[in-house]
């Protein structure tokens, strides 16, 4: 039976890793495309020069394939982003920004979002009214990632924070202008000096 087992190796490698492949077209972003890649390729090896049939050549074969299928599949990231499009939970997605795919309004619409992971397009309503297709938007309840409340960037109305901001800068105005107009203002006359009295 071992010898069987032994004979077949490359035979065995090449399904195991085409059904891993399968597998990661199924659900991607399993990783398994790696493994998967690394057994096809010393099965494949296995199969086309029957000299390496030795189980630790293709041992050995199988960890090379596989350490250079793991630094393409980095270096290329087939699934975008060096990871940064993907999100941890949907609390990540609050204050996000996107475009509107589908007319959202308070009932129905779609969103895609910049930064919303390998499938960034998300079902959305709105708070109020309806924002038209192309509009840029903002990401104000994640609703637990299935169903967003976004709004609309340009109907955004100033919180507090900005009117304090803005009331800030109109005081540093008005002292400016006070401390200008105290500046060009003719003050007390001067005290004459002693050269000035002689003469």
């Amino acid at each position: 039976m071992l010898e069987l087992l032994v004979g077949n190796m490359p035979l065995a490698l090449l399904i195991a890793g085409l059904v891993l492949m399968g597998l990661e077209a199924i659900s991607p972003g399993a990783h398994l495309i790696v493994i998967g890649v690394a057994l096809v390729g010393a099965g494949l090896i296995g199969v086309l020069v029957p000299a390496v049939v030795n189980p630790f050549i293709l041992a050995a074969l199988t960890l090379a394939i596989g350490v250079g299928a793991a630094y393409v599949y980095r270096e290329f990231d087939f699934y975008g982003g060096k990871g940064t499009a993907q999100t941890s939970d949907s609390s990540s997605l609050a204050g996000a920004t996107g475009y509107v795919t589908e007319t959202v309004t308070a009932r129905e619409g779609q969103v895609k979002l910049e930064e919303g992971g390998f499938s960034p397009y998300y079902s959305a309503r709105s708070t109020g009214g309806t924002i038209e297709e192309g509009e840029e938007v903002i990401v104000l309840d994640p609703g637990g990632g299935n169903v967003l409340t976004v709004e609309a960037l340009g109907s955004i109305a100033e919180d507090e924070i900005d009117r304090a901001l803005a009331e800030g800068a109109d005081d540093t105005d008005d002292t400016d202008d006070t401390d200008a107009v105290d500046e060009n203002s003719p003050s007390e006359p001067e005290a004459e000096t002693e050269t000035e009295k002689s003469s």
